[in-house]
């Protein structure tokens, strides 16, 4: 007989690798295999890759009598786990033509069995424990793959000059947001990271530590498409003053004149969403600029981004919680996504850049082995955003994520809100 960590280990799992294919379901199978950029990967390398997660860290370990679905797929769909072995290209992972992306559909059903079988078949609580542990990490790892699966694909069909969208949605009815108001906020000391026993949390949320918190504010609410075409006529992305050295140059060089997917036409500003390409709406959040257009809009308005421990306290102390929603296909303009009515689009819209470095927390240290690969290693040369996107599947989100990216990345779904500093009383 099942016992409960069990049977709700079984149905987790097959409803996050159900919601992969679904995901994948629009596409052919070119669409599927094709690559837009060395930052992105194909659709099936994403499926076949997270299911090489489950072969190589759960199979591998727990069964010892099984054998790979695939020798070749070690070096074709790890990621970067050195510790495991060589692997492909990250640039050229759209050159893979074999496998096919029905083969990867065989390949995910035998490792689908397979661990099906294995969660059966577990008598030890003690097993039961590590099992858990491990898959849970493995679920997570997929939600992750989810929203890059849909940033990679938008990338992807931005570039084919016919346009064509991912899928039909709903537009949310546009309505004013209103002027941007302040919540403020005063000092105080502030517990940042998940404890332990508060659920999931990857290794880079650990360990719980105590960080001082000055008077600050922060913006109620996620800055505008409207505002953000201010900023651009206002010249915003040609004063070197506004900019930091290498985003002034990395600007320069990408010619950078507005976020990615905007471009002009006839009738003014137009932007690509997974729905198709359409007019600016100036109401809804403005999405898909780096960190370094973030930091150069913070200055230009006279504020600046918060960092990640004030955007945590901040959630914290208004109660801000991730909403249960589905994943939607652009930010929209109603929606807090929120507990609290003083700060919203928290979560669910865009992920928000932060000014806070990407560096282990006080006392981190690394998991042993190859997982131990999944964060540490990349906590340089990396900025953190806080909060959620639309991309993000319905129960990834939490206030002590910590997403990272490079400064000068833009495909992923980032947002801006603004921060300032209050004087001492």
């Amino acid at each position: 007989m099942r016992s409960p960590t069990t049977t709700r280990l079984l149905e987790a799992f097959h409803i996050v690798r159900n919601q992969t294919e679904s995901l994948a379901a629009p596409l052919s199978p070119e669409d599927q295999t094709a690559q837009s950029m060395p930052d992105t990967s194909p659709t099936k390398w994403h499926r076949a890759h997270t299911t090489w997660f489950f072969e190589t860290f759960v199979l591998d370990r727990f069964v010892p009598s099984y054998r790979p679905f695939d020798p070749d797929f070690n070096y074709l769909f790890n990621s970067y786990y050195d510790a495991i072995g060589d692997r492909h290209p990250r640039a050229q992972r759209g050159m893979v033509t074999r496998p096919t992306a029905t083969e990867v559909g065989d390949y995910r059903r035998v490792v689908d069995i397979a661990v099906a079988e294995l969660i059966e078949s577990i008598e030890s609580e003690d097993e039961e424990a590590q099992l858990a542990e491990v898959i849970q990490l493995g679920l997570h790892h997929e939600q992750q793959h989810q929203e890059l699966l849909l940033m990679d694909i938008k990338h992807l069909l931005s570039l084919n000059p016919t346009e064509p969208a991912y899928a039909a949605e709903p537009k949310i009815e546009s309505r004013d947001p209103g002027p941007l108001e302040w919540v403020e906020f005063a000092a105080t000391t502030s517990a940042i990271g998940l404890a332990p026993d508060e659920g999931f949390a990857f290794d880079n949320e650990h360990p719980r530590h105590d960080q001082l918190i000055r008077p600050f504010a922060l913006a109620d609410r996620l800055i505008t498409a409207g505002e953000w075409l201010d900023f651009m006529a206002d010249d915003g992305y040609h004063r070197p003053d506004l900019w930091l050295s290498d985003g002034w140059q990395t600007r320069g060089a990408q010619e950078w004149e507005a976020p990615l997917y905007w471009k002009t036409s006839s009738s003014g500003w137009e932007l690509h969403t997974l729905t198709g390409t359409r007019p600016v709406d100036p109401n809804e959040p403005v999405c898909h600029v780096s960190f370094y257009e973030a930091d150069a809009y913070a200055r230009w308005a006279n504020a600046r981004l918060a960092t990640e421990f004030e955007w945590e306290h901040a959630a914290q102390v208004t109660d801000s919680s991730p909403a249960s929603r589905e994943v939607h296909l652009h930010p929209g303009v109603t929606s807090s996504n929120s507990s609290t009515v003083e700060l919203k689009q928290m979560f669910g819209e865009c992920w928000q850049w932060t000014e806070s470095a990407y560096r282990p927390y006080p006392g981190y240290t690394a998991p042993p082995g190859a997982i131990g690969e999944y964060n540490g290693k990349f906590m340089i040369n990396t900025m953190v955003l806080r909060g959620s996107s639309a991309f993000t599947p319905d129960g990834h989100a939490r206030v002590s994520y910590r997403n990272f990216f490079h400064p000068g990345t833009r495909w992923h779904l980032s947002g801006v809100r603004l921060a300032k500093d209050l004087n001492e009383q």
